[in-house]
């Protein structure tokens, strides 16, 4: 297996969206498109031989932050050093950039989103109470 990151489409997004068994609502084109719009962005795609497996989609919040707003790997890929080797990628981009930090969030349903967080360096630095703690959202943030 060899996995390639570059820069993708929206097209590529939802060919992996489409087989995530975790995302019971699939995100719309229409709607990745326009939270893009007339923002500065990234949009990474990693490949094995051509097929998207998994991706990592964020944009400016500000001029020094850079907000990573969704991101998945394919159910058969995980476990493979995919998802870091995509955050490692944005980071590097991010900080080539000009941000000086970088922010996302993930909730308690997804435990391994949490944990490579965590041992990546990001820091908890808020929470939003959904009424549900499985679906409310943890602000994660890390200086770059």
């Amino acid at each position: 297996m060899q996995i390639d990151i570059s820069q993708g489409t929206i097209e590529e997004i939802l060919v992996v969206d489409a087989q995530i068994p975790e995302f019971a609502v699939k995100t719309p084109a229409e709607k990745l498109a326009g939270r893009l719009m007339g923002r500065v962005n990234l949009l990474l795609v990693a490949k094995d031989n051509g097929k998207p497996v998994g991706y990592k989609l964020g944009y400016a919040l500000s001029d020094s932050e850079f907000y990573s707003w969704h991101g998945a790997i394919l159910p058969a890929y995980r476990k493979q050093g995919i998802a870091t080797r995509l955050r490692e990628t944005q980071e590097e981009w991010v900080r080539k950039n000009g941000f000086k930090t970088i922010s996302v969030k993930s909730m308690n349903r997804f435990p391994a989103m949490l944990q490579l967080l965590i041992s990546s360096g990001y820091k908890i630095s808020g929470y939003i109470d959904e009424g549900d703690p499985s679906n409310s959202k943890i602000l994660f943030s890390k200086r770059l």
